[in-house]
Order: C-alpha cells, then structure tokens, then sequence
C-alpha cells in the first residue's frame, strides 16, 4: 500500500479501508493461534498498512483543525 494512495483518498474511504485492516488482523492472530496461519510475515504487513492509514486520517484531521483555527 502507497502513501500517495491513501492520501488521494476521502477519509469515509479510508475509515471503511481501517475497518478492513483491523479485521484482517483479526483472522490472522486468530489463524496464528490455531496454527493454520500459511504467511506469518502478512501479519507485519498488516499492522504496518494500519499505522499507515492511521497516519494520514491523522494528518488530514490536523490540517482541517489548522484550516479552521
């Protein structure tokens, strides 16, 4: 996933696309427990992909607060 992908995109995208990750994290550490889990590394890529997306609502909703303030 690109920075320059999620930053083109409107926060409701990005919100619906948070939700996806979290759940996709969820089913991998639930597969991991049960050791049915086939790519231990999409673990890392996952959690990655969500701090990134975290990231860019945040600076989106620091540059809004700063326009208006």
């Amino acid at each position: 996933m690109d920075v320059q992908e999620l930053r083109t995109k409107t926060p409701d995208q990005l919100r619906d696309q948070l939700g996806a990750l979290k759940k996709e994290a969820f089913n991998l550490r639930f597969r991991q427990a049960t050791n049915q889990l086939e790519n231990p590394a999409r673990i890392r890529a996952v959690r990655r992909d969500t701090a990134r997306v975290m990231t860019v609502m945040n600076e989106m909703a620091r540059a809004a607060a700063k326009k208006e303030g």
